[in-house]
Formats: C-alpha cells, sequence, structure tokens
C-alpha cells in the first residue's frame, strides 16, 4: 500500500521515536530525499546524506590500522559525525550500491554500529531506493527479504496536491497555474520507453528556476521551448510554451476573489471554468485553510452563482475543504437577493 507525504509525515515518527531504520521507496524525482530534509527541519538534527551507489566499502567501513598487535577500522568523518552527535543519516540509492557496500548497510541498520563504532542514541537512519512497485523500470538490485526486514518500509505515491502545496513559494506562478490546469503534466506515469526525457516532480522544479532566473518567464521567449524539451520531454514543453504565450491574458485566483473580476470569465467554456475552479483549489485559500473575508466570500458567492451547475457544486467542494468558516460563510452568502446555499440545494435535488 502507497502513502502520500502527508501520511508519510504523520506517522513515520512513530518509527523513529523507537529508533528503528525507515525505507522510503518510490518512482525517481517524486520529492523522497526533500521529504527526508523537511523531517530533519522538523526535528532539528542535520542530515548527514552518502550516496550508497558511489560507496566503496573503505567508504562505508574506513580503513584498517595497526598497532602491531589488533588491527582496529577507522571510522569515515561523516560515520563517526553521526556516532558522536544526533544526525539523521540519510542513505540513499542503497540499492544501486555494490553487494560488499549492501552487507555493510545490513549490520548498520541491524544493529546501528559497524566494526564496533555505535551511532549516537538519537541518530535516526533513513535510507531511499527507486524500487518498490517501480522497479521494473530501473536498473536497481533487488532486496531480498532479510534486507527490508532490518526496515520499516513506506512506498511514497505523493498526490498532486502535495507537490502543488510544497511548490506554492518555491516555484513561480505561471508554473504552478500550468501544472495546476494540466496535471497529467506533472509526471510520466505510465511505462518508461528508453532515452526519452519525461516530466518528474524533480524536473519541473529545475525548469521553473533556469527560466527563473534568466527572466524567460516574464514573457514569452522562443528560447523557451528548447529550453522546456531539455527538461520535461516534448508533450508537457508543448502546451507548457502555449500556457505561457497566452499566460498575460490568463484570469488568475485573485481577479476572482481578491478584485471580483468576475466579468473577466464572461467568455468562459466548461473547459475554462472547470480550470478556473482547479486554481482556486490550489490556491493558499484551500491548501492554507486561509479564512476569507466577507468581501471575498461575496466574490467567490458571485462567481459561484454565475456558474452551470456541474462546475458550481466542484466550487463548493473546493470551497467546503477551505474550512468550516468560509464554508458557512458562503452558505449564508446572498447575490442580487438570492441565496447561495438556495442554488446549491436546487442543484443537488434537481433530476
Amino acid at each position: 500500500m502507497s502513502v502520500d507525504f502527508k501520511t508519510f509525515v504523520e506517522v513515520v515518527g512513530f518509527v523513529t521515536d523507537v529508533r528503528k531504520p525507515v525505507l522510503i521507496r518510490g518512482r525517481h524525482g517524486i520529492g523522497k530525499s526533500e521529504v527526508v530534509y523537511q523531517l530533519a527541519e522538523k526535528v532539528n538534527l542535520p542530515v548527514v546524506e552518502r550516496r550508497a551507489s558511489q560507496m566503496t566499502e573503505g567508504d562505508l567501513v574506513g580503513l584498517p590500522s595497526t598497532d602491531g598487535n589488533t588491527t582496529t577500522f577507522n571510522p569515515p568523518d561523516w560515520f563517526k559525525e553521526c556516532c558522536n552527535e544526533p544526525r539523521i543519516l540519510f542513505l540513499d540509492e542503497i540499492d544501486r550500491a555494490t553487494i560488499e557496500v549492501r552487507q555493510g548497510i545490513f549490520e548498520l541498520t541491524d544493529s546501528r554500529k559497524l566494526n564496533g563504532h555505535h551511532l549516537h542514541p538519537d541518530t535516526l537512519i533513513f535510507a531511499a531506493i527507486n524500487g518498490g512497485t517501480h522497479a521494473s523500470q530501473y536498473q536497481v538490485g533487488e532486496m531480498d527479504p532479510a534486507e527490508l526486514s532490518r526496515y520499516t518500509v513506506f512506498d511514497l505515491e505523493p498526490t498532486k496536491e502535495d507537490w502543488l502545496l510544497w511548490a506554492k513559494d518555491k516555484v513561480t506562478p505561471v508554473v504552478l497555474d500550468f501544472i495546476t490546469q494540466s496535471p497529467g503534466h506533472l509526471e510520466h506515469e505510465g511505462e518508461f520507453e528508453p532515452n526519452k526525457v519525461y516530466p518528474c516532480r524533480r524536473s519541473w522544479k529545475r525548469l521553473n528556476d533556469c527560466l527563473d532566473k534568466a527572466g524567460l518567464l516574464k514573457e514569452w521567449n522562443a528560447t523557451l521551448y528548447p529550453l522546456a524539451l531539455a527538461f520535461v520531454g516534448m508533450e508537457a514543453a508543448v502546451d507548457f510554451q502555449q500556457y505561457v504565450k497566452d499566460y498575460d491574458r490568463a484570469v488568475t485566483v485573485e481577479n476572482i476573489i481578491d478584485e471580483g473580476q468576475i466579468d473577466l470569465t464572461e467568455d468562459f467554456g466548461v473547459n475554462e471554468h472547470t480550470a478556473m475552479v482547479d486554481k482556486i483549489r490550489g490556491s493558499k485559500y484551500v491548501y492554507e485553510k486561509n479564512e476569507m473575508t466577507e468581501e471575498q466570500i461575496q466574490n467567490v458567492a458571485i462567481y459561484f452563482m454565475s456558474l452551470p451547475s456541474e462546475i458550481a457544486v466542484l466550487l463548493w467542494q473546493v470551497i467546503t475543504d477551505s474550512g468550516e468558516a468560509n464554508t458557512i460563510a458562503l452558505h449564508r452568502a446572498t447575490v442580487d437577493g438570492e441565496s447561495v446555499a438556495a442554488r446549491f440545494v436546487r442543484m443537488i435535488t434537481a433530476d
């Protein structure tokens, strides 16, 4: 069974409280490393990250020294740090490591020590792999039952809403709005063709940073398409460049909720209204459950009353997700003497 980010963050603390190792499995680019760093910030512990795929046996267990009678292994600096002070030890790509390194990690996850050197009692162990249900798409080694039994295993499958919430203050509005309206472009969910570029959550963040630094998101530029093609592949790049072309003419959530410019949606069809409701779903009012002002609620009410019934129901559900205060306020709102609640009842009871 897969878990989303919210569930993972809620339950993983019960595992780390008893100092058991955690293994995160999932597709590339979904934020496995990111969630470890978020947890580290939450518990106020520095992260010591090692890529097991790049380690030799000596990198893990250290180098031997002798006093003439006894040979001991001197631990590498990163491991000594985790022994001396509380840390989060994050071992990434362990299913791409050599068998010798994995056997060393076996001892570490089993007994929290290597060659007699014990981890600090408050050091936490996290590991990550691209295996699990998606293992067949990656050139990785299989982990046998004995290895897996040393971990508490979480198959991470974040939702699109997880990414939108994470990205709201990390990517530009144009990228955020594009993914909100075209969530199918966030990542490829089918089989991968060899050597073909596909979008993923990580590649969208990297494309955003590249375009933002170059100033290419302020207005459409012919350079945008080849850059997008390189980061997220052809299908996503084609739609994204067209979206950026039209972005200046796009109606924003702020236009509707903050400014009450409902007239901007007069020529909208069902698809455009659905996209606008999706934008509202991805906005701070819903994700952060921000309580709206009386004026903002009235603007939402006016927009609600202007919508076709099937879209109005979607908007009602979105506002319900934004919190009890907003739901009650919208329920009580009226537009030109007509109750919003009365229209909602008519819609859901209509044949």
